[in-house]
């Protein structure tokens, strides 16, 4: 490690703290219908669209209601990205005249690209359509995050208002999300990629000669648009295969900062938003001191951990001053890879600038660790803040119990109603990820995808099911996910990790608003305070640590023990 690449990555998280507050402010008006300096522009906009699709925004919904709705919007994103795909071939915009995907791998992409998980068992430049690139995965890239966000502000309205009935209108905040913060911001950030060097064009590709006298067909496509709302969507799915370590969707160091601004910028700023959105900012300013906290914690392990490299290499003759450099970028070096990798699965991104299977084995366990937590730091966009929240209510539940009083939360009484719900919603992540690797490590035909013997193959499981279940979409590498397999159970998991955990969560929040929001009192217990910080991180540790550790210690653990002892599988 040194202090050059320390100062890379508290540059970079001092730029994302600085851009929570206005940011914040922001979304705060938008959602709470007040006016703002896009309303002139944009609400005429959002007028013509509730006529056209003949929704009043004056009529809020009960949770169930909104639960149907958000089900009906994805059961119809879904029908329509799978036939996208599935008739590619005869779609527009094809020149490069791709035929249209396998039925297990359609499905596998579109539960992906819906849940806003993005995993790819495909390489984007030799699978995909223009037309596909932009009608089906980057449209899907805005309105998945934007159900992430509509999501949120229901379980936000549940704390904010006293003894109501609905917890808002999902069309509405579905439209809000999209029109007023995705499209500026990713309009913003894709005239900057464009400025940076990222491709933005409907060509199919470039020849070039090379140095030898050969020559090379270079793909294209409109890259800095679907890099934009990638991003900023917590949605990671690449243009190209290598992802971010390619350099037309990621050329320099400048456009890496840019990218883990974006991944992280939405997300925070949405926590803050729910602290104005609930009349507490120290309630988000609370659950953002955790965010920084653990996240800071896991840029420093994998930087460090990579920057002591692999004694097994250096046995090799492996020059080992510079560290484990397998699978990285040199334009971006081990500070900024660790604090990309920490920041994409600390989030539900998955985008990667780098090969997270050539990380050392604790440097692998952390991406690993970040997901299995829940994604809540700060989580995707939406769903890390409904993350969050489900922790903060299990955390009052315990400190309740130490106290001997019925726990509150933002002046809401937490009872067995909400504790069932929030318990639900933590156990869909060990049930998918851990069942559907157990019996993957069982089957033949399943052990078959995997790349690497020993402890290192039973991670490039559990990885790949943690990241769908998790929604985050990154890989190991080294599992061969395009077979019937995994394409269909990594799928499944997707949609539990996404709607499963989606319902018990609005659940809770109708239970919540039908709730009085009572004054705090003296026996009241703060969550605002650093001691309840403190308890908050410890839950979401604690349960992460339980659930997960034993998987985690006959894979990445065991790797990592042995590299520090020399040995190898």
């Amino acid at each position: 490690m040194t202090l050059i690449g320390w100062l890379q990555i508290g540059l970079l998280l001092a730029v994302v703290a600085a851009l929570v507050k206005p940011l914040g402010r922001f979304m705060a008006n938008i959602f709470t219908g007040e006016h703002t300096f896009l309303s002139p522009v944009l609400g005429p906009v959002e007028r013509a669209f509730y006529a056209a699709a003949g929704v009043d925004r004056n009529v809020e919904q009960g949770w169930l209601a909104y639960a149907f709705s958000m089900f009906a919007f994805a059961a119809a994103g879904f029908a329509a990205l799978y036939a996208i795909l599935r008739l590619q071939f005869y779609l527009p915009l094809n020149p490069q005249g791709f035929a249209g995907m396998s039925p297990d791998l359609a499905f596998n992409t579109a539960a992906s690209f819906v849940t806003n998980t993005n995993w790819q068992s495909y390489g984007g430049e030799t699978t995909l359509s223009h037309f596909s690139q932009m009608a089906g995965l980057t449209v899907q890239n805005f309105v998945s995050a934007a159900t992430g966000i509509a999501l949120a502000l229901a379980l936000t309205r549940a704390f904010a208002r006293s003894a109501a009935q609905t917890v808002g209108n999902s069309w509405v905040d579905l439209t809000r999300a999209t029109l007023y913060v995705l499209l500026p911001l990713a309009v913003a950030v894709a005239l900057a990629f464009v400025a940076m060097g990222l491709p933005q064009t409907l060509d199919a590709s470039v020849t070039a000669t090379t140095l030898e006298g050969a020559r090379q067909t270079i793909a294209l496509g409109p890259v800095a648009s679907q890099e934009a709302i990638k991003q900023l969507g917590t949605n990671g799915g690449g243009f190209f295969n290598v992802n971010a370590a390619h350099p037309f969707e990621n050329p320099t160091a400048l456009s890496n900062y840019l990218n883990i601004v974006a991944m992280l910028g939405v997300s925070a700023a949405l926590v803050y938003a729910f602290g104005q959105m609930v009349g507490d900012r120290r309630q988000g300013w609370a659950f953002l001191a955790v965010t920084g906290i653990m996240l800071t914690l896991a840029i420093g392990a994998i930087y460090w951990a990579e920057t002591y490299g692999n004694p097994i290499l250096a046995a090799l003759g492996v020059d080992p001053s510079l560290g484990n450099m397998e699978g990285k970028e040199v334009r971006f070096g081990q500070a900024m890879t660790a604090a990309y990798a920490a920041s994409t699965t600390g989030l539900s991104d998955g985008g990667v600038n780098a090969m997270h299977g050539s990380l050392t084995g604790l440097g692998g366990l952390v991406p690993m660790f970040l997901m299995q937590l829940g994604e809540v730091l700060p989580g995707g966009v939406g769903s890390g803040l409904y993350g969050m929240l489900v922790f903060a209510i299990l955390a009052v539940f315990v400190a309740g119990l130490m106290v001997g009083r019925t726990p509150e939360l933002l002046g809401k009484k937490i009872e067995s109603r909400e504790m069932k719900f929030a318990m639900l919603a933590v156990l869909i992540l060990p049930t998918a990820i851990l069942g559907f690797t157990a019996v993957s490590a069982m089957l033949p035909f399943a052990t078959a995808g995997v790349g690497t013997v020993g402890p290192h193959g039973l991670s490039e499981i559990l990885y790949g099911f943690t990241s769908a279940a998790g929604n985050n979409g990154s890989a190991f590498g080294g599992l061969t996910a395009n077979t019937p397999w995994y394409n269909t159970t990594l799928g499944i998991a997707m949609l539990l990790g996404r709607f499963a955990y989606a319902v018990p969560v609005l659940a809770i929040a109708g239970a919540l608003v039908v709730k009085p929001r009572v004054p705090a009192s003296a026996g009241t217990f703060p969550t605002h305070t650093p001691l309840f910080v403190g308890l908050l991180i410890g839950i979401i540790l604690i349960l992460g640590g339980l659930q997960f550790f034993p998987a985690l210690a006959l894979g990445p653990i065991v790797e990592h023990l042995a590299m520090l002892s020399g040995e190898t599988f």
